[in-house]
Order: C-alpha cells, then structure tokens, then sequence
C-alpha cells in the first residue's frame, strides 16, 4: 500500500527527513515512533500530499504520489495533530460538508454520521457552533470527518490529541475495526504505549532515518527476549546502539 524510496526532505542545509525507505502492506496498523523533531510530521505531511519531497518518491497504491496526487487523495484520509475546522459551522455542518466533497449519497452520510454521533457520544453539542468546542471535542469531529468516505488509507498524526480516556478507548477499538475492515492506517505517534498496544508493525525514526522496523515481538529481540521488556525499553536500546543519546528523552515527552 505504502512504499517511500530514499525520500528526503530538506528545509535550508537542515535534513528532515533523510534518505528513508519505507514498506507498509495494506490492511496493516503502521505505528511511526520517534522523538520530537525525528520528521514524524514531515513524513506524514508528504505522504498526505501536503509536503513535496526533495528528492525520492512516494507511492500510495502503486501510483505516484507526485503524479497522481488529486485521484490519491479520493482514498486517502489525513488526520492532523493539530484540528482545522469551520469555527462558524455547527459540527454537523462540518461533517455534512464533508459528505457533499466526497458526494456521499444523503442517506448513507446521514446513517454514518448517526453512527460517529453514538459512538464518539457528541450529540449533546453536535448543533453547536465550532468554536465552542474543546480540543477533544475538536479532535472527534476531525477523526469522524476522516473517515466518513471510507478512506483506504488513513493518515494520522498523533490522533489521540486532546482525547480523555473514554475516547482514547474509542478511538483504538475503532481503528483496529477499520484495519479489520480492510483498511491501512500509518499513524505517527509518541505515546509508546499505545502504539505498542494496537500496532501491527512498528517503525522507528531517529534524526530523519528509520532505524528499526517490524512487529512488536520481532523489535522485542532487541531487549535479549526479556519477557518484561516493552516498547519503551526497545526504543532506548535502538537510540543507545545507533544514535547520539543526548535527545532520547524527548521521545517520551
């Protein structure tokens, strides 16, 4: 689904992202962990179509990204860290808006966002205006908006913004219900945790290069197959064995 070939990505004389190759199956939970300013974003970013690489290519599906950016994005979803939305528009408003982009037929946009009210419990303030709304509240209406047109390929950074407990629960189970439905999900994140807990296959970013990638129990060999040892204890070891230590600590902030 996914394939990057030496994509690199420059701002100035300062590299990004640097030279990454990059393979993610389709149907599979892709978790992206690194420390801050590893080019998590970046990646990510480029990937959407948001960000031109310097120099490598992207594929989504086969087709360039570069190429074909416009019929990509009809089965891509891009979920931001940051939410951008109308703050004159009722979340509904948003959300039917979204259904009229992607021409979602009426009623089956009107049955799914019935759904994503239920799940995300948003009925209460759902006809309230956007600015309003708290960052998690935000956070849900871009999640939903996301995945309204059934993405293929879903694009997401650091989709736990905001979110109380409740919702995190929510918005993993759905996750590995839309990988099980058939869906990819790249998801860029810094809670370890999380990604150690829902991921199928992890890959690890340090100073714009992958350093490491597999699933959880083929990245667990690094810790010498101590049965206690967890995503974080593996993430320090790459950093100890490949990197400078000075700025690990930042990737558990």
């Amino acid at each position: 689904m996914i394939e990057l070939k030496n994509v690199t990505k420059l701002y100035g004389a300062k590299k990004a992202v640097d030279g990454l190759n990059l393979s993610v199956p389709a149907g599979k939970l892709f978790a992206f962990i690194g420390p801050n300013g590893a080019g998590k974003t970046t990646t990510v970013k480029m990937m959407a179509g948001l960000l031109h690489p310097t120099s490598g290519e992207i594929f989504i599906d086969g087709k360039n990204i570069s190429n074909d950016a416009l019929d990509l994005k009809r089965m891509i979803a891009y979920i931001p860290d940051q939410p951008f939305l109308y703050e004159k528009l009722s979340g509904r408003e948003f959300l039917n808006f979204i259904g009229q982009v992607y021409q979602i037929p009426k009623s089956e946009l009107n049955a799914d966002i019935d759904h994503y009210l239920e799940l995300f419990q948003m009925k209460e303030y759902i006809d309230q205006l956007i600015e309003s709304y708290s960052l998690g509240m935000k956070q849900k209406i871009v999640i939903t908006a996301g995945i309204l047109h059934k993405p293929r390929l879903i694009v997401v950074d650091e989709p736990l913004v905001g979110l109380d407990p409740s919702n995190v629960k929510v918005v993993k189970e759905l996750f590995r219900q839309l990988v099980r439905n058939g869906a990819t999900i790249f998801m860029s994140t810094h809670i370890l945790s999380i990604a150690q807990e829902i991921a199928d296959v992890i890959g690890v970013i340090y100073q714009g290069k992958l350093i490491a990638q597999g699933t959880f129990e083929e990245l667990k060999s690094q810790g010498k197959n101590n049965p206690d040892v967890n995503l974080e204890d593996i993430f320090l070891t790459l950093c100890r064995e490949t990197c400078e230590t000075t700025d690990v600590p930042d990737a558990l902030q």
